[in-house]
């Protein structure tokens, strides 16, 4: 095995603008890349460590001994070592040896820029450069038109790990999944998929939140080709691939970011900016240039390498504020005197900026749990920069309004009303996720009150309340059909329930739901505009009910939409209506097929009775526990 030799693949602009936190295509200069240097083929590797004494790769090939292979520090106080290794192929395990100047520290690290690693828990990084032929032209060249702020979303977000498994409770392959997820999927009429992070990461009950390797796919699946296969596959059956982004925090596991060259080089070094006291995690730090040119890399490389649609950006909160779950004492005020992370705000308009810049018809969407206004406008005019924000407000209260038993719902109409003073404030994504069903929280099923045929009946009026409100909708696999239990990660989705007509009756609710959404625009043409919706009544909480208008840019795709939230059928229910038209059912989560009664309207005439504030006005029947569309 030869020594290594001299070799660079970065010139003094790359080296400049790294120092300058511009450089946003790291991922093709730091890392190891296999090559063919003077004739001899080997891989060239190139780590970022400038408080290190000495920096070695050991592998597979040096049978990890320390010092043969020392890579050689750049004169321009980069702090960059490199060096090209012959006869190091690709599949060669290795990792980095620093020494570090400071306490004289050695420690092993995987490669921050590695593009595959070993299958956890092992933890070294695999020297790798398959090639992939993409086959989604069709999809890149119109997604501009399917990722659209006036197209339908509606989004199925996957844990990979646990959506399905095999006989053996084994994970299912990357090329298992593009087969079987894939077909569900479609099949089930969703827009796109959210894949919570498919980055490597050490440990498995993190669910993929706990980044080690953030430009590897991870290998519990597969070949990073085989990913790329599953949203190829995806794409050519015209659904998006949204990917969970975690730029907020990262483990202290020995191989990875932490401490990496003996400094805080990744983490901020003050502990009040630098440490997550809620998930035991190191913070970024977001002033420094050269991690920024990191984590902004990082996103550009997903939507390029991998034609991702969108980045899902976890725990935005966290990012923002100084104080969050921190004490008073816990944490120091910015230059200003107030709790906002200037740095990291600074960080997050930077990477939208890019992001929209260099990709045509993609969308980054924050999950972002406070009032932090302007979280989806344009940088331009002093916002975030996000296409996208959750609506976890609207969730909460939603969720809270739902498990109430409802003869007492009367008085709490209010929760569900509330969310239109502030819907059109932001771009707004309707979360139902996987936050909602863990941790003693129950599934979404066993949230509604009532006996058996209640609880079902709630969770389609839940559905079909969400499908018809303002904004995008996201729910998290099993819902679609009335899980049960819990979400486990370790375990597959109960399947078997789909053996029960009721469960059944949930899914092909989710399945009509979604073909519906995609049909008719005015669900989607303005769902971020107030001139999208209208109230016709929000005010009889006494029977529970609320009646209002969906609208497109077209008047004759408006919809009427009528939810009674309590078991009593409500008979000749009379509504207030803009114009003199004849009103047809056009859905119905109540319907025989979906586990219902089976109440249902015949089409409906206007009839010149002022009601509502309008000059005419029909009469319709509202079934229980149920939502009816009027076209």
């Amino acid at each position: 095995m030869g020594k290594v030799i001299p070799h660079s693949l970065f010139t003094d602009f790359d080296i400049n603008l790294f120092k300058a936190g511009k450089h946003f295509r790291l991922y093709e200069k730091l890392g190891s890349h296999p090559m063919e240097v003077n004739g001899e083929k080997g891989t060239y590797f190139a780590v970022w460590a400038p408080s290190a004494k000495a920096v070695s790769v050991v592998g597979d090939f040096n049978y990890w001994i320390e010092g043969d292979h020392k890579l050689n520090v750049r004169w321009d106080g980069s702090g960059i070592w490199e060096g090209f290794i012959p006869g190091v192929m690709a599949g060669t395990r290795y990792k980095y040896k620093i020494h570090s100047h400071n306490n004289d520290i050695k420690t092993e690290k995987a490669d921050p820029f590695a593009r595959y690693s070993e299958q956890p828990p092992k933890t070294a990084s695999i020297v790798w450069d398959k090639s992939y032929k993409w086959k989604d032209a069709k999809w890149m060249d119109s997604r501009k038109s399917k990722n659209s702020l006036d197209s339908p979303f509606s989004v199925y977000e996957v844990h990979l790990g646990s959506w399905k498994r095999n006989e053996k409770n084994e994970f299912l392959t990357y090329e298992e999944l593009a087969k079987e997820l894939v077909q569900y999927v479609k099949e089930m009429n969703f827009t796109h998929v959210e894949f919570m992070p498919v980055m490597e990461y050490p440990y498995d009950p993190s669910w993929g939140y706990q980044l080690t390797g953030y430009f590897a796919p991870t290998s519990r699946f597969g070949e990073p080709e085989g990913l790329k296969k599953l949203i190829d596959t995806l794409h050519q059956n015209e659904i998006g691939v949204i990917l969970d982004w975690v730029p907020s925090h990262f483990p202290e596991d020995a191989h990875g970011l932490g401490f990496f060259d003996g400094s805080h080089l990744y983490e901020h070094p003050d502990r009040r900016r630098g440490y997550h006291p809620d998930w035991k995690s190191l913070i970024f730090n977001y002033g420094r240039n050269e991690v920024r040119a990191f984590l902004i890399s990082n996103a550009l490389f997903w939507l390029e390498q991998f034609h991702v649609d969108g980045l899902r950006v976890d725990a935005v909160a966290s990012m923002l504020y100084l104080d969050y779950s921190r004490e008073a004492g816990e944490w120091e005020p910015n230059i200003y005197g107030n709790n906002e992370n200037l740095e990291a705000i600074s960080l997050i308009r930077e990477l939208n900026e890019e992001v929209y810049k260099n990709f045509d018809g993609v969308q980054t969407i924050a999950e972002e749990s406070t009032s932090f206004s302007m979280v989806s406008r344009p940088v331009s005019i002093g916002g975030l920069g996000f296409g996208m924000k959750w609506m976890m407000g609207w969730m909460h209260d939603t969720l809270e309004y739902f498990k109430k038993e409802p003869i007492y719902r009367r008085h709490h109409q209010n929760d569900l009303t509330f969310s239109m003073t502030y819907a059109f404030t932001e771009n707004f994504m309707l979360p139902f996720s996987h936050d909602e069903v863990v941790y003693g929280k129950q599934s979404l099923l066993y949230k509604m009150p009532g006996d058996e045929w209640q609880r079902f009946a709630n969770l389609r009026l839940l559905f079909g309340y969400m499908f018809t409100h303002p904004g995008t909708n996201l729910l998290f696999m099993g819902a679609e059909f009335g899980q049960s239990s819990e979400w486990n990660f370790q375990n597959s989705l109960d399947w078997h329930l789909l053996q029960y007509d009721y469960h059944k009756g949930i899914q092909e609710l989710i399945k009509d739901l979604n073909a519906f959404y995609k049909k008719h625009p005015a669900l989607y043409e303005k769902q971020f505009s107030s001139e999208g919706f209208q109230w016709i009544d929000y005010g009889d909480a006494q029977n529970s009910v609320l009646t209002y208008l969906r609208k497109g840019h077209d008047e004759k795709d408006d919809l009427l939409i009528a939810c009674n939230f309590t078991p009593v059928p409500r008979e000749n229910y009379r509504i207030g209506v803009p114009r003199t038209r004849q009103y047809k059912e056009v859905f119905n989560t109540d319907a025989a097929k979906y586990g219902g009664s089976g109440m249902k309207n015949t089409i409906r005439k206007v009839a010149k009775e002022p009601w509502h504030g309008h000059k005419q006005s029909i009469e319709v029947n509202i079934p229980p526990l149920g939502m009816v569309v009027f076209h």
